[in-house]
């Protein structure tokens, strides 16, 4: 038995709004050796990660490297709905990064000192996790009798307003991974120069489970289950530019711009529900056809600037500082995404994040450490929901022509997921915590 659309819940999955942010946002994945120095690369070189967020590192390089990286990740979110906290924990494992980069002495001009190209796969951000929460905030989504409150005796309806339990499950998989291709060159000894092409790949999936158990305190029951299905999958381009300049011989400044990634995305969204009354044999059921989307998406540009001091060979200490304007975020054709685009330019503001990384070696090895800072997009967020985070790392050279690095990588924040879109209804609190371990094989030439 099919009724209006009353039910439907599209508020369990993302919104257009909250996936634009999703896409958006970044994992802090890479090398062991960007990782273990918490991404603070932005004015050094050596090391294939730095690539993607300055260009001009590219021309840092004076042979050939290759590089292979995988990332283990634990990840522990804990959900609080109504005074009811749930723990969930899940590991991952995954191949994350592989590159090469390759320089040549060049000749003829003589302030033209090298060129170098590089190419870079890495994994931007995981989609991979899972939570529950479960609670009672004593008002129903779900109160009326589908069979008796939709047909012509208003005599006969009956509310189930009296909530016993609400849970919901939220699972989700996938990856947005990136193709970089960089070119560099070192000019008149002082000024690295560099530029970037990079090729992006969405892949993601959302399935979400909510039931709720009511009563209409005369020893009846309703017993609703929701299940919904998002699949989101597209591509995009965008172009970067940096250059490092070094006024002395152990100081580094650099200053990059990263344009907007521009995605071409289509989405799968289908729904099922099916509700159990306990005054009939019938169960009420309503399935929809799967419903398909195309549309288009403008992530927000970032500015870094970094500095940067070399104390020789013997180690290194450095300052990042990263800028997005999330409120230039959009979603097209803008004629289908007004109150979006309205919600985006309102609810979002431009973010910092501060990175700061050292380096020290001794013998065949480099220890390494770092701290970062980054902003929620959302602008009434509070600054619990900052992501925090630090990191260790160890280098060993075994040989001037093979290495391994290691990182331990460990961040926190605080989230929180609406899946109930009704007034007076607080959304889940999330806490959630990724502690990972990234090794990474070193080849140079």
């Amino acid at each position: 038995m099919s009724l209006v659309c009353h039910f439907a819940l599209f508020g369990q999955v993302l919104s257009y709004s909250d996936q634009a942010v999703l896409f958006s946002s970044e994992d802090h994945l890479g090398t062991a050796r960007f990782m273990g120095m918490s991404g603070a690369f932005g004015a050094l070189g050596n090391d294939l990660t730095s690539i993607e967020i300055n260009p001009a590192a590219v021309a840092v390089y004076n042979g050939s490297e290759f590089t292979s990286s995988i990332a283990y990740r634990d990840s522990k979110i804990n959900s609080s709905f109504y005074g009811n906290a749930i723990n969930n924990q899940d590991d991952y494992f995954r191949f994350s990064q592989i590159g090469g980069v390759s320089s040549w002495d060049t000749f003829g001009n003589p302030d033209v000192y090298k060129f170098a190209m590089g190419f870079n796969y890495s994994v931007i951000k995981d989609y991979n996790n899972n939570f529950l929460a479960q609670g009672n905030s004593g008002i129903p989504e779900f109160e009326d009798d589908p069979f008796l409150n939709y047909d012509d005796d208003p005599n006969n309806d009956v509310f189930y307003s009296n909530v016993e339990d609400q849970y919901f499950e939220n699972y989700t998989s996938g990856i947005n991974d990136r193709f970089t291709f960089s070119f560099g060159t070192l000019y008149n000894e002082r000024f690295y120069l560099g530029a970037s092409m990079a090729f992006h790949h969405i892949n993601f999936y959302q399935n979400t489970i909510y039931q709720e158990l009511n009563n209409d305190g005369n020893g009846d029951f309703l017993d609703a289950y929701n299940s919904q299905t998002l699949s989101t999958f597209g591509n995009g381009f965008n172009f970067g530019i940096g250059t490092i300049i070094l006024p002395t011989d152990n100081l580094r400044i650099g200053a990059s711009y990263q344009s907007p990634i521009w995605y071409n995305l289509s989405e799968r969204y289908n729904e099922y529900l099916d509700i159990i009354l306990s005054n009939t044999n019938d169960v009420y059921v309503e399935s929809y056809d799967p419903n398909y989307y195309d549309y288009k998406l403008r992530t927000p540009s970032k500015f870094n600037g970094s500095l940067a001091y070399v104390f020789g060979s013997a180690g290194l200490i450095s300052f990042d500082y990263t800028y997005m304007n999330y409120r230039n975020t959009r979603l097209q054709p803008s004629s289908a995404f007004i109150d979006e685009n309205q919600d985006l330019s309102n609810g979002l503001r431009n973010t910092s994040s501060f990175k700061v990384g050292t380096e020290w070696r001794l013998n065949i090895f480099s220890f390494r450490g770092g701290y970062r800072l980054v902003q929620s997009p959302y602008k009434d967020a509070e600054s619990s929901y900052d992501l925090s985070g630090y990191s260790l790392g160890l280098g060993i050279r075994f040989t001037r022509n093979f290495g391994l690095d290691f990182a331990y990588d460990r961040s926190t924040y605080e989230d929180q997921y609406r899946f109930l879109d009704i007034p007076g209804v607080d959304p889940a609190r999330l806490d959630i915590t990724n502690s990972r371990f990234i090794s990474t094989l070193l080849f140079t030439f």
